[in-house]
């Protein structure tokens, strides 16, 4: 009776050797696979952020070369700097205006393109090429043609029309660089939606055409819940995008006129490279992921309420 059973077991240690060294040797890929993101993480965000943070406990001076310990100075100085709260309406101005616009033009344009109308290929190449243009390059040129004298004043004056300062005007400024930054990124949002939009079951859509829905509400009660979750991503990129635009400002407005374009990137900026102000600098920066984690995170808590995925 020993003999079988000793035959028997003697396969079944060797499949567990084995597959104890093939689930040993999967774990060490795995690790192998992780490290460099990991590594990364750590070298090019845990740690300059730590540093920041570090930073701006302190003040320093670069010039001066003094680098002191200030505790929390930097931070109530925060609080009673006009500067600064200037710069946060500047941004909410811009970030309201991109989004809405952003938004709801690349969902308008990629509802379009999906109608397989004649010439969409080409449409859908004006769009997206200024995606691929240098961000500095595709600005010079507007700020070419949004000079009092420039190209866009031209055409409005042979319309009979006397375009305003469009770079140089409370008003006109900051509805300018909008504009400016919603032509140049508005291509990739509407790639997003289009490929949203052409993962939307046809079926649902004929069945609802039999029952008698008309266009607009089959878009409402069966489109947008379907592209919810394109909806909430383009929706987080475009505003974490427009908190950190600091190129259009500085190329187009340099934060003028007055403080109307200082938006929070470009205040942060010149506190730490004109006034040579590093540790108030930081102080700013930290304030800045902040509010873009906060954002973030109230999007991605309400997600449920509105991403029709979403368990």
């Amino acid at each position: 009776m020993s003999t079988p059973l000793a035959t028997t077991a003697e396969p079944l240690r060797r499949t567990t050797r084995r597959r104890g060294s093939v689930d040993r040797r999967d774990r060490w890929v795995g690790v192998a696979m992780v490290t460099p993101q990991v590594l990364g993480a750590l070298a090019f965000v845990i740690a300059p952020l730590v540093t920041v943070v570090r930073y701006s406990l302190h003040e320093w001076n670069v010039l001066s070369g003094s680098f002191v310990f200030a505790g929390a100075d930097n931070y109530d100085r925060m609080l009673a700097d006009p500067g600064l709260r200037e710069s946060l309406l500047a941004s909410l101005y811009f970030s309201l205006g991109l989004v809405v616009l952003n938004v709801s033009l690349a969902l308008l344009l990629a509802v379009l393109l999906n109608q397989k109308l004649p010439g969409t290929t080409t449409f859908r190449t004006f769009f997206f090429s200024p995606v691929v243009v240098s961000l500095v390059a595709w600005t010079i040129v507007w700020s070419f043609l949004l000079q009092d004298d420039g190209g866009i004043n031209g055409f409005l004056a042979g319309l009979g029309v006397d375009g305003p300062n469009w770079l140089r005007g409370e008003g006109t400024a900051m509805l300018a660089v909008i504009v400016v930054q919603v032509f140049k990124n508005v291509g990739l949002n509407m790639i997003l939606f289009l490929a949203a939009l052409q993962s939307v079951p046809e079926e649902v859509q004929e069945a609802a055409r039999i029952d008698g829905a008309g266009a607009w509400r089959r878009f409402r009660a069966i489109t947008l819940p379907l592209i919810s979750p394109t909806i909430l991503l383009v929706s987080i990129l475009t505003i974490v995008g427009s908190l950190e635009v600091f190129a259009q400002i500085a190329v187009l407005t340099g934060g003028g006129p007055g403080n109307s374009t200082t938006v929070l990137v470009y205040y942060l900026y010149q506190q730490a490279f004109r006034f040579n102000d590093f540790g108030y600098a930081s102080a700013i920066s930290v304030l800045l992921f902040v509010i873009v984690l906060v954002l973030t995170l109230i999007q991605w808590q309400t997600r449920k309420r509105w991403v029709f995925d979403e368990v």
